[in-house]
């Protein structure tokens, strides 16, 4: 065999890697000037890439130290609303302890006054009855025995003693049906 059937093959391998980086080329250009889309823009130099992420790494910083603080001051003003609370509370556990101390209080006076004017001739109490306001007056009969209560009506003057009937009577008419 001679020398010529063998350079063949060397002339064809360089002329096929010319045509493939012509073709290359040529796509290119014609992508460039028929409007396509152009190549990716090449990546930022890592430099920038590491200050931005640490711009970022910042602000996120910022973020979670302010959501901290958020944090911490909504706990301090649970926690002081939560005395306020348990002050009130204990405030008004304190009224109701004095509320109940004066109603038990008034009450014995009344109960205590009753008595007095249970205990007195009828004529000498149905005197001061006949100066009461009648709801005033039927309050005291109300806690009155039947009895001295009766002798007491008995010598009031027939009004006087008929509007208090009639408070008597009506004190507990709006009162709910059990």
């Amino acid at each position: 065999m001679s020398r010529t059937a063998r350079p063949a093959p060397r002339r064809i391998l360089p002329m096929a890697a010319l045509c493939l980086a012509l073709s290359a080329g040529l796509r290119t250009l014609a992508a460039a000037e028929g409007g396509a889309a152009t190549p990716p823009a090449p990546p930022p130099p890592p430099a920038e890439v590491l200050a931005a992420f640490a711009a970022r790494e910042e602000r996120l910083a910022g973020r979670e130290r302010s959501l901290a603080e958020r944090a911490a001051a909504l706990a301090e003003a649970e926690a002081a609303l939560a005395a306020q609370i348990a002050a009130l509370e204990r405030a008004e556990a304190a009224l109701a302890a004095t509320l109940a101390r004066a109603e038990a209080g008034a009450e014995a006076d009344l109960a205590r006054l009753a008595r007095v004017y249970e205990a007195m001739r009828p004529r000498d109490a149905a005197a001061l009855f006949a100066r009461m306001d009648p709801a005033f007056a039927a309050g005291f009969l109300g806690l009155m025995r039947p009895e001295p209560a009766a002798a007491l009506m008995g010598e009031m003057a027939p009004d006087a003693a008929h509007a208090v009937s009639a408070v008597l009577a009506g004190r507990n008419a709006r009162a709910p049906a059990p």
